[in-house]
């Protein structure tokens, strides 16, 4: 098999049919199925001639724009290993990254920093003359092959290249009908930039495998102006980040008529920010929960949404467990770590060159996916929080949700971030962290309120705005670094 083969082959059943909108308040860019397949057969055409071999690694530093799932598909296409990454790293960042990788070519847009490498660059100008080559034919091969590399988000350490197979996008699958809902005739609109793998794949593989529409917004498009884009393009389905929703919450809209539901994914979804999305629009919003490793494999769907409080169920076809210490399924109610089987199609490869760090995140048969969490008696699960971001307060273990959950209640909270902060020697205090206008006292009083009194925050902190890694997840552990107590005087 070829996974861009796969992603592309349910298209060409309507060739003249709508692939991909680049959506903005003046214009729209348009590919159909024909010219998008086309673009990527070329593209692997130009590649080639370009002096790249099937196995050699391309990294990919272009901006938001379609010549970026163009040419990640082109080198798939190839058999080209395409190491995609975010334009925000920095000179620095992505020098880290390359030297972990060793691309044999870098694809560069402009004003996106480059690494410090010495592999020839190719520029984003020189690979739109490849659109219109000789297509090549789709390189064919072990489903179990090498296919891309993305890198971890880097919130538990330094970013770790890893590797998927072609099979991969036989997983993502499951994911139609266990959180999307979606069919050939939907037109999904993704509020991220081509750039991030959240768009890559749930805004634009997904929808082409099964030979749908997607929208992405142009570059410079505000996320208040995507409802009216929605409405004026027949959206039918809205995805995105939460912090999307919570703009779009705050901004004067209209109906949306054509919308059936919206996804959310990257950070857990606060369960206040569904039900005032659901108040707002009569639609639901539904989560999905995973990793670079495996992609999503938890979520609720229209066909059977989350419970309140949980992040919904295993999506058909997933084995998902929630394991004790020694490896063994703990019942329901019990806490645990949350783990996928190793036999899962989307599981990765392994992490490029660290085979013990590979290893360390199994337990037997299961991949720990290092997230805690809890079912109840139908099977929906609860997420804890991670496991190196659970809080100890008084010999008590809590997860950063309970607090945040509570917090971000208040209509003036903002984003929320409860973190375990050193303050001495052996001595930590929780602190809620917020970027909204609402006082210390008033969340003080919220958190007495509501939770239980090893639980309340000792520390309130209001910053302009919290970390993030390059995947847009609250990044608790430069939260934890910046604010820490406990460092001698100098």
């Amino acid at each position: 098999m070829n996974l861009a083969q796969h992603v592309l082959t349910a298209g060409l059943s309507c060739p003249d049919k709508l692939a991909l909108s680049v959506i903005g308040p003046m214009r729209a860019e348009q590919w159909s199925f024909r010219r998008l397949t086309q673009a990527v057969r070329g593209t692997a055409t130009g590649l080639l001639h370009a002096g790249l071999r099937p196995g050699d690694r391309l990294l990919m530093r272009l901006g938001n724009r379609p010549s970026f799932p163009i040419t990640y598909l082109g080198a798939i296409a190839a058999g080209i290993i395409p190491v995609p990454t975010s334009a925000q790293l920095t000179g620095p960042e992505i020098s880290r990254l390359a030297a972990q990788i060793g691309p044999a070519m870098i694809v560069a847009g402009p004003g996106v920093a480059l690494p410090d490498h010495s592999a020839p660059v190719l520029t984003e100008e020189a690979l739109q003359t490849f659109l219109d080559m000789p297509p090549a034919e789709f390189i064919q091969g072990d489903p179990d092959r090498l296919a891309y590399i993305v890198f971890t988000s880097g919130s538990s350490g330094q970013p770790r290249a890893v590797m998927h197979a072609h099979r991969a996008i036989l997983a993502r699958r499951m994911m139609f009908d266990g959180w999307y809902g979606m069919t050939a005739t939907d037109r999904l609109l993704h509020a991220g930039a081509f750039n991030w793998t959240f768009t890559l794949g749930t805004g634009l593989m997904d929808p082409w495998t099964l030979g749908a529409t997607a929208l992405i917004p142009a570059e410079g498009t505000s996320p208040e102006q995507i409802p009216l884009l929605a409405s004026r393009h027949g959206g039918t389905i809205l995805a995105g980040a939460p912090g999307i929703f919570r703009r779009l919450l705050r901004a004067d809209w209209g109906p949306i008529p054509t919308l059936r539901h919206a996804l959310v994914a990257g950070e857990r979804l606060d369960p206040a920010l569904r039900h005032a999305w659901t108040h707002r629009t009569g639609t639901d919003l539904h989560e999905a929960m995973g990793a670079s490793e495996i992609s999503t494999f938890l979520s609720g769907s229209p066909d059977r949404p989350a419970p309140h409080g949980t992040a919904g169920f295993p999506q058909p076809g997933r084995h998902v467990s929630i394991l004790d210490q020694a490896g063994r399924p703990v019942p329901a109610g019990a806490a645990g770590d949350l783990a996928v089987r190793r036999d899962d199609p989307g599981l990765f490869l392994g992490y490029l060159d660290q085979p013990q760090d590979t290893a360390a995140r199994f337990r037997g048969d299961w991949f720990l996916t290092g997230d805690r969490a809890v079912a109840d008696d139908q099977g929906a699960i609860a997420l804890l929080g991670r496991g190196d971001d659970m809080m100890n307060a008084g010999g008590f273990r809590v997860a950063p949700p309970e607090i945040e959950d509570v917090l971000a209640a208040h209509p003036q909270a903002g984003e929320v971030a409860a973190v375990e902060l050193p303050v001495g020697p052996g001595t930590s205090v929780i602190a809620a962290f917020w970027t909204g206008p609402a006082d210390p006292p008033s969340l003080r009083a919220l958190a007495e309120a509501q939770l239980a009194r090893y639980k309340q925050p000792r520390a309130y902190i209001r910053l302009d705005a919290l970390p993030r890694t390059p995947t847009g997840k609250i990044n608790r552990r430069a939260l934890r670094e910046a604010h820490r107590k406990d460092r001698p005087c100098p």
